[in-house]
Formats: structure tokens, C-alpha cells, sequence
């Protein structure tokens, strides 16, 4: 049987499910420095690991996370903006992403590859 554990790794900006020490999927994040909002950008689970509900415990715990930390959810993944959609309780802790989200993100992403 495996062990299934999900942690925030801050260093690499994304929360990750891991199968022992495997990292088996992850819901990438931008914080927005100096405000209060965590822009998720991209959700995945390896394929291998489909089908079990991993990608909404994932959700859960990384948006919990983000409300008991004092930030905004602004939910440009997909996946994410689905999840907030059917799970309302998250409703008052969600921003809809504008174009200075989008340019935010877009800077923050180029600004790593340069790195």
C-alpha cells in the first residue's frame, strides 16, 4: 500500500502530493508579494495516479491552507476555478483574476526561467 501525503513546499511555490517520497502531482501557485493573494496557475496529477480523487484532495487542502493563511484565492487553473465553482464555503475567499493578475503571473513565471 502507498502513502499518500500532500505538504506546501514554499521554495518551489506549489502544494505536491506524494506517494513516499515520490511527487506524484501538484497545484502550482504565484503569491502576489505585498497583497494578500496566492494566484493558482496550474493543477496535475501523473496519470498513473488518475482516478482517485487526488486532484480534489489536493484542491482542498491547498485552498485551506490559503484561507487560514490570510490569503485570497485567485483561481486562473482551471481545475481550480471548477473546484471553487462547486464548493461555495470558499465563495468569500476568492478573486476573480483580471488582467493585472495575468500580467503578475506572466512576469513572475518569466522572471523564474531566467533564474
Amino acid at each position: 500500500m502507498t502513502t499518500i501525503t500532500i505538504r506546501n513546499n514554499p521554495d518551489r511555490s506549489r502544494f505536491e502530493v506524494l506517494d513516499a517520497d515520490a511527487v506524484i502531482g501538484q497545484a502550482a501557485y504565484v503569491d502576489d508579494v505585498g497583497s494578500d493573494q496566492r494566484i493558482f496557475y496550474h493543477t496535475v496529477i501523473s496519470e498513473e495516479y488518475g482516478g482517485r480523487g487526488l486532484a480534489g484532495v489536493l484542491a482542498a487542502q491547498a485552498l485551506d491552507e490559503t484561507v487560514a493563511a490570510g490569503l485570497l484565492i485567485v483561481p486562473v487553473c482551471p481545475y481550480i476555478k471548477k473546484y471553487v465553482g462547486k464548493h461555495p464555503g470558499y465563495a468569500a475567499n476568492v478573486l476573480a483574476p483580471t488582467p493585472v493578475h495575468l500580467e503578475f503571473l506572466s512576469a513572475s513565471l518569466a522572471h523564474r526561467v531566467r533564474q
